[in-house]
């Protein structure tokens, strides 16, 4: 079986990336073999299409409700077959895996397509692709275009596996608005040594960039009746906060957890700024606060931090509940410190509570209680062993959002990043006017906090007669009130799309339905019941019209000889 071309076509405009992977496969055998397709594409991608092209017969996948998917599947295939076609890879990527049987010199060509909104994150957005072919390919190329009309502030590429001789098969052209990438490599810059034919082509290929920002009030971009509008403030005062790190130390975080965990810890504690306070809550069956109060974050008291840390050991049992009501205790008592700051509670937990309250239900509506939408809570899963679901409604639920931290060489600076993403707060209760009878299917657009380098995205459907679209943002910044104005012309803007030659189709509209259904799926996993449900049902709808395998939806692909198969979009909760 020879993969003779393969091919990453990547269009990024505005943000939103559009990935093609094509894959040609000839069997050379003079027999039926098994051709594989193997994909691993980013988690916060939905795949939108896939099709498989046998001896130029096409079989496409097609999109489903994931219930009526299931059952026809389940009436197709005797139970105990179903083999899902996709599975979470690592913490950043999740794999696609086709394999179909073809003919003696037979060729196959399988394509995939997904696309995904880059989330700016520490002052960059980041397109990774996935590089494993396993085997030398003769025709094996990626090209990535973007196109921002922002213009383009820096852009560099990374890889795992380049080597001299490989990055000469690398271009890249930048100029003020437009990038294009490629990656060409020949036969014999794949190969690890010129005896085998073992090939150098594995791991990550990394984009990094960011956009030029001029306006204050963020920056309107309008294609076809939809408009997207980005909004990243920079150089603004940081607002002080008050961080209460609540610590597991039950017997499962012993061993290398414990001391990953410490390690970060200790990294942490250098990047506090010492306008800021913080407290530690240990826990496992017994609650230990380290200080009974908030500390500044002066050099004697991280210093006593960090040994206090050195000395953290593992064991015992899991009090979730009582910790956290310890820490919003120590908040409550901090009122007259809590003017112009920030306050946050980060968890971090490898487990299920196994004492004190057990019912998470009640732990979850005991938290929200008494935060009461004051402060936001922060929940680090460690590792498969923790309650997703439950630390992911709990964050939801009180203002934060929750993380896994998965179990490998790099755990440490995992939840050393996690902090650097909330370590500089520079807003508080944003809220992102538009005019209301002009604007239908808004997205959020009232968001509590910003933290430097990410970016606030809110998108819309503008109504026929709006010529201008004015725009108005009220926030708080640690010095003052703001009010932000702009105006976009909404002819003008459109204009600046029209004579590219790589945007794909109407893509802000895409771009909009996107962010909708991963803010509707956010929104319903902290809703009650029957809003839940509304919820998920209009999340379905737009993953059926724009394509989308969601969790809501499934994609059947349908193989010669009737077989099917299921792709299922899988979650961090399971």
């Amino acid at each position: 079986i020879d993969i003779y071309s393969l091919h990453v076509d990547c269009k990024v405009t505005s943000r939103f990336a559009h990935t093609v992977i094509t894959s040609r496969i000839v069997n050379r055998a003079n027999e039926s073999r098994e051709a594989t397709f193997e994909v691993e594409l980013p988690k916060t991608a939905f795949i939108t299409n896939f099709s498989m092209s046998i001896d130029g017969k096409i079989y496409p996948g097609i999109i489903k409700e994931k219930a009526a998917a299931q059952n026809e599947y389940n009436t197709a295939v005797s139970q105990g077959q179903s083999a899902g076609l996709v599975k979470i890879a690592d913490r950043k990527l999740e794999q696609f895996h086709v394999s179909v049987s073809i003919a003696a010199s037979s060729k196959v060509t399988f394509e995939l397509t997904y696309e995904e909104l880059l989330k700016r994150q520490l002052g960059k957005y980041e397109l990774l692709i996935k590089v494993r072919p396993k085997q030398l390919v003769k025709h094996f190329q990626i090209d990535v275009h973007i196109f921002e009309p922002q213009g383009i502030h820096f852009l560099e590429t990374d890889s795992t596996f380049m080597t001299n001789e490989l990055s000469e098969a690398l271009t890249k052209e930048v100029n003020e608005t437009k990038a294009h990438i490629s990656f060409k490599p020949a036969l014999d810059q794949q190969k690890k040594n010129s005896e085998l034919d073992e090939t150098l082509l594995n791991g990550d290929f990394v984009v990094r960039y960011d956009v030029k920002r001029e306006a204050t009030a963020g920056d309107i971009q309008i294609v076809n009746g939809y408009f997207v509008h980005y909004f990243a403030p920079q150089e603004m005062p940081v607002f002080p906060k008050n961080v209460i790190f609540v610590i597991d130390r039950s017997g499962s975080m012993r061993g290398r957890k414990i001391e990953q965990t410490r390690d970060a810890l200790l990294k942490i504690l250098q990047d506090l700024r010492p306008e800021d306070h913080f407290n530690f809550i240990t826990f496992n069956n017994k609650v230990a606060e380290w200080k009974s109060s908030l500390l500044p974050a002066t050099e004697e008291n991280v210093a006593s931090a960090a040994a206090f840390v050195q000395t953290l050991a593992a064991r015992g049992g899991t009090d979730i509940d009582g910790a956290l009501l310890s820490a919003v205790g120590v908040l409550g008592k901090a009122e007259g410190l809590l003017e112009h700051t920030i306050s946050m509670i980060i968890l971090l937990t490898d487990g299920e509570p196994t004492s004190g309250e057990r019912n998470v239900e009640v732990i979850q509506e005991n938290v929200q209680k008494a935060i009461n939408g004051k402060y936001a809570l922060f929940c680090l899963g460690f590792g498969f062993d923790v309650s997703y679901k439950f630390l992911e409604k709990m964050a939801l639920s009180n203002g934060g959002i929750a993380r896994r931290i998965y179990e490998n060489a790099d755990a440490a600076l995992q939840l050393q990043g996690f902090y650097q993403e909330v370590a500089t707060p520079i807003l508080m209760q944003i809220e992102m006017q538009y005019p209301e009878n002009s604007i239908e299917g808004l997205t959020k657009n009232n968001f509590k906090l910003f933290f430097e380098g990410s970016e606030i995205i809110v998108s819309g459907k503008i109504s026929d007669e709006l010529d201008i679209l004015p725009v108005e943002i009220k926030a708080q910044s640690h010095t003052s009130n703001l009010t932000l104005k702009e105006e976009a012309n909404v002819k003008e803007k459109e204009q600046v799309f029209q004579n590219q030659r790589y945007i794909f189709g109407n893509f802000i509209e895409r771009l909009w339905a996107y962010l909708s259904i991963q803010q509707l799926l956010e929104k319903a996993i902290s809703a009650q019941e029957e809003d839940q449900k509304a919820l998920e049902a209009q999340a379905l709808d737009l993953s059926l019209q724009y394509s989308f395998v969601t969790p809501l939806t499934s994609m059947v692909v349908t193989k010669p000889q009737q077989k099917e198969e299921l792709a299922n979009k899988p979650t961090e909760a399971g």
